[in-house]
């Protein structure tokens, strides 16, 4: 019976990140992109990271779009840093078609800073948290 309540415990203690205040668990709202679509990405605990994957998308009247990129990964292995920052993981760029492992997010209250970077190129954006 001991080692069924501290497995409890345990458990409760290794998911707090996922629900503490200044987490990046939840539901976000991206800026627009060259198409001028937003995105509703959901962030979840995965592993011992975060991962982030799109669940809508709407075009600039707010009416729900269906795209390729419902449902996919943009994000996965994004691990609390030392500077503050989730990193560590990878990243899908769906402009670009291609994964890089030069991105950060920074929490910013209620906004979520995303930046990365594939080759020369960088590119940062500042998503909303719906919930």
């Amino acid at each position: 019976m001991r080692s069924i309540v501290l497995a409890c415990a345990f458990g409760l203690w290794a998911s707090a990140p996922a629900y503490a205040k200044d987490s990046i668990v939840g539901l976000w709202q991206t800026e627009p992109d060259r198409k001028e679509l937003t995105s509703h990405i959901e962030v979840t605990a995965c592993g011992a990271g975060y991962c982030g994957r799109v669940l809508r998308a709407f075009d600039p009247s707010g009416t729900e779009v269906k795209t390729r990129n419902i449902g996919k990964m943009l994000f996965w292995d994004m691990k609390p840093q030392a500077d503050g920052t989730f990193g560590g993981g990878a990243a899908y760029v769906p402009l670009l078609n291609v994964t890089t492992s030069n991105v950060a997010l920074t929490l910013l209250g209620e906004q979520l800073q995303v930046k990365g970077r594939v080759g020369p190129m960088r590119g940062t954006q500042v998503w909303t948290r719906l919930r």
